[in-house]
């Protein structure tokens, strides 16, 4: 029987013969599953091996995306990224970059007309994004501004085309570019979320820059995938050969259909064909796309990133610290995508940027308005203002034009500009542990202007050099840790002080060990000198010699065990204060009778055994305090000194208080608190008639002498801590207790008469008041008080 090839396909088998329904229906069955059977496996299983290499492909591609250690990177990378555009103070930061790169345009020289560098016109400097679908950037509504310099400040996005240069502008432009200062100013919660911004980002960065887990994995995966790619070709390809939808197919039983050999093709042949084809070419495609982007990850250096090397980069982008490790290759990514992005980024990445917000926060907090506010006004008129602990000068300090002392401590960066011509009433200043900068327009204003400046400092290198400058300076204090060696004595060896020619006092509290020779160099103007020298022995002093005009000399805390040989030379001194030292023998007072004009003389607060007769010679002598010493006696030269206005001998060890007194007839002032008096002289009520302030509290006083009545000047007087049992009715005689001048424990005020408690209890009228206040000497031992702080503070010793 001949055998006859039918041509069928697999989806339908055409047959000459006649069956019935059933029949034709299972040998159609029968001839389908047996092609189907017959088909090689590679063609039989093609698409469902290109759908697992597909999914494979598509998981090593965003391994990456997935991976925790770097998705949780990526995703907060991508966060931050979309924060710093939307940040108001991104457009603020771009906006004064493009001015600052606008200005330096305009002062900079034109490129000669041959040079072929790209320029940009007036009206090109400002572009906005041209991406109309990016997912990070929000376009703003407001129309470009023509030229950078007046970039809208409602323009969230506006920054220069990074791919030219900037030209110059025409000259409208230049006079808008200098008259265009108004930059957008932030509100307060737009500044906390910058400031919050620029830390997230710090953070960040120190957390990318840590390791490179990014940069691995995706050099991995990259390599991953290329290999995967060429593995996939190196089968797929040999297999084309034997790859086919058209096939013969040889039935074993033909009793059923009449033909034992079929020609079977796939009824969707072409389409497969088709689809192997663009299969394969989409995977030579993505090899050689991994193949470029391995070449590109070995050719750069995906691990440094850094802003100076970027020829297109803009000026503003000059101070952006280097990158490393995960965030550098975040970065080169982030160039691939858009590179408009990084220089958004790199706002938040700028120190000079987050520099200018915190300066912009802290000038808004410190306004004219709240320094107006702190500046206080003393009795004298003088307006001061103290600003303590503040990262740096605020400018709104030099609006303040009635602003007469200016006291400064702990800023970390006081500087004064130009701005200080305002300041026209500016005439002191006080610098506690700051070291201010001063330009040359300020220094040529402090130099016409100062007159008080005083220093407080830890080293002598922290005194500015510009101190020594100030021509006009009258008052000059320094303390620090002065010393002759590391301090005056060598860091003044060049004669700074050579231009103080005005400088009249002169405060030094240090550790001097001797009076520093350049100091001689003021003395020509020189009147006041003051030392304290916090326990440190001064050991020479014969500097002092050539400072002739020297009104007031104090040298306190020195260490002094005797009278200094130098004061021989000071003819016209008026005051001399040796307080706090060890001085126990005054027999060098004799060497001072050519100081004429020696009028008051403190030597508190040492350990003098014995007043000598040559005290006598001092007959110029107004004031003489001997507070704090061992003195027993008072020698009678001390009574021949009738000039003498305030005697001061509180904290001695006086038994008794010789008659003699009643000499001194012009004292005002007598102070013999804390010593061991039990009576007083009758003749120092009877003589000393301008005794204004008698203190004679801590003592042992029995009883008070008759007399007091004739101390119509009396206002202040201290009884306090004494023996006494009354207190004689004629204190109400004494006018100028009115009101609270009697100081007396309680239960004794009692003793006094009704009346006399009436009168010396009453408070003073407005006028009297007035006219008490101009009679009521100043007294270093016997403050004032009023008359309600008089019965309080006696109460509690009344109990006692």
């Amino acid at each position: 029987m001949n055998r006859q090839r039918k041509h069928l396909e697999v989806s339908h088998v055409e047959s000459d013969s006649e069956f019935n329904g059933e029949e034709s229906a299972w040998n159609r069955q029968s001839v389908s599953q047996v092609c189907y059977q017959a088909l090689p496996l590679c063609s039989r299983f093609f698409p469902y091996v290109a759908l697992l290499q597909s999914l494979v492909l598509v998981a090593s591609g965003s391994f990456w995306l997935h991976f925790p250690p770097t998705s949780s990177r990526i995703e907060q990378f991508l966060s931050i990224l979309a924060k710093c555009c939307e940040s108001p103070w991104t457009s603020q930061a771009l906006t004064h970059a493009v001015r600052q790169e606008n200005l330096q345009g305009v002062r900079s020289p034109p490129p000669p007309s041959g040079s072929s560098s790209p320029r940009l016109t007036c009206s090109q400097c400002s572009t906005l994004d041209s991406g109309t679908d990016r997912p990070l950037i929000k376009r703003s509504t407001a129309p470009p501004s023509p030229c950078p310099s007046t970039l809208s400040c409602n323009s969230t996005m506006s920054y220069l085309s990074l791919g030219s240069e900037v030209s110059v502008c025409p000259p409208k432009a230049l006079a808008m570019v200098n008259r265009s200062r108004q930059v957008m100013n932030l509100d307060k919660s737009d500044g906390e979320q910058a400031r919050a911004l620029f830390e997230r980002v710090r953070k960040f960065r120190s957390h990318c820059e840590s390791s490179v887990v990014i940069y691995k994995v995706y050099l991995t995966q990259t390599i991953s995938k290329l290999l995967l790619a060429v593995l996939i070709l190196s089968y797929t390809v040999p297999f084309l050969s034997s790859l086919s939808f058209n096939h013969i197919c040889h039935l074993e039983d033909d009793t059923f259909v009449g033909y034992a050999t079929f020609e079977c093709i796939h009824v969707l042949s072409s389409l497969m064909h088709k689809l192997l084809l663009a299969y394969l070419t989409l995977l030579g495609l993505f090899g050689l796309l991994n193949f470029y982007t391995l070449s590109w990850i070995f050719h750069s250096s995906l691990q440094h990133y850094s802003f100076h090397k970027k020829e297109k980069k803009s000026e503003s982008l000059r101070d952006v610290p280097d990158l490393t490790n995960d965030l550098a290759f975040l970065m080169h990514i982030l160039d691939q995508y858009n590179p408009l992005l990084a220089q958004r980024l790199s706002v938040f990445l700028s120190p000079v940027s987050e520099n200018r917000l915190l300066e912009e926060s802290f000038e808004r907090r410190w306004g004219e308005e709240k320094l107006r506010a702190m500046t206080n006004v003393d009795a004298d008129g003088c307006s001061r203002l103290q600003l303590v602990a503040l990262p740096r000068l605020p400018s709104a300090v030099f609006t303040l034009t009635q602003l007469r002392v200016l006291k400064l401590e702990f800023i970390a960066d006081a500087r004064f500009t130009a701005q200080m011509h305002n300041m026209t009433s500016l005439r002191e200043l006080h610098f506690y542990h700051c070291s201010p900068s001063v330009d040359s327009r300020a220094l040529a204003v402090l130099q016409e202007r100062l007159e008080v400046l005083q220093l407080t400092f830890t080293q002598p290198s922290q005194i500015p050099n510009w101190v020594f400058s100030l021509h006009s300076l009258r008052e000059l204090h320094l303390s620090g840790r002065l010393n002759s060696e590391g301090g005056v004595g060598r860091g003044w060896a060049l004669g700074s002080l050579r231009r103080l020619g005005n400088l009249r006092v002169l405060v030094i509290r240090g550790l001097l060990q001797r009076i520093p020779a350049e100091l001689c160099e003021v003395a020509g103007s020189l009147l006041t000198l003051e030392i304290h020298n916090e326990g440190t022995r001064l050991l020479v002093l014969t500097g002092l010699k050539r400072m002739v005009h020297l009104t007031e000399l104090q040298l306190q805390d020195c260490q002094l065990e005797r009278l200094p040989s130098a004061l021989l030379a000071l003819t016209s001194l008026r005051t001399l204060n040796l307080q706090h030292n060890n001085l126990r023998t005054l027999e060098e007072l004799l060497s001072l009778v050519d100081l004429r004009h020696l009028s008051c003389l403190k030597l508190a607060y040492n350990h003098v055994l014995a007043l000598p007769n040559s005290v006598g010679v001092l007959r110029g002598l107004e004031i003489l305090d001997l507070s704090t010493n061992q003195l027993k006696s008072l020698p009678p030269a001390l009574f021949t000194l009738r000039r003498l206005r305030r005697l001061l001998l509180a904290g001695n060890l006086l038994v008794e208080l010789s008659s003699e007194v009643k000499a001194l007839q012009m004292l005002t002032e007598l102070d013999l608190s804390g010593n061991r008096l039990e009576t007083l002289p009758s003749d120092l009520f009877s003589s000393c008639l301008q005794l204004q302030v008698l203190n004679v509290a801590r003592n042992s006083l029995g009883s008070l002498p008759c007399g007091i009545a004739a101390l119509s000047r009396l206002c202040r007087l201290d009884l306090r801590s004494n023996s006494l049992d009354e207190l004689p009715a004629e204190l109400g005689c004494c006018l100028g207790l009115c009101g609270g001048g009697l100081l007396v424990e309680n239960w004794l005020f009692l003793s006094l008469p009704p009346h006399v408690r009436d009168f010396l209890s009453q408070s003073y009228t407005t006028s009297g008041t007035r006219a008490e206040a101009r009679s009521r000497p100043e007294s270093d031992s016997f403050p004032y008080f009023s008359p309600t702080q008089w019965r309080f503070s006696s109460a509690p010793e009344s109990q006692i």
